[in-house]
């Protein structure tokens, strides 16, 4: 079984960067063979992908967040990474990652709140 685990979330005005860590542990797991994307769910609002990278290493992101949000990934460490950068109000979400193409069980996600 594989655990999830999101960190790095908070409050921060708009205009701001957070840079979002996802922590991927268990056993059988080859963190370097798979891909991986971070999505964010809104209140009242569906789950959404909103960054990908694959195993090779190539990006996709939503037209959203695109040119203000990297996905990167380490595999020392099994650790995906979301950097955020000059967030928006409507970027406020409970972000996850997960693995692509076929998901783990979701991790508790991380609250991330664009207010001024």
């Amino acid at each position: 079984q594989v655990q999830l685990v999101e960190s790095g979330g908070g409050l921060v005005q708009p205009g701001e960067s957070l840079r979002l860590s996802c922590a991927a542990s268990g056993s059988i797991f080859r963190f370097r063979t798979m891909g991986w994307g971070w999505y964010r769910q809104a209140p009242g609002k569906q789950r959404e992908l909103v960054a990908r990278i694959t195993s090779g290493g190539s990006t996709n992101y939503a037209d959203s967040v695109k040119g203000r949000f990297t996905i990167s990934r380490d595999g020392d460490k099994n650790t995906v990474y979301l950097q955020m950068n000059s967030l928006k109000p409507e970027d406020t979400a409970v972000y996850y990652c997960n693995s692509l193409p076929s998901p783990f069980s979701w991790g508790q996600g991380t609250q991330v709140t664009v207010s001024s």
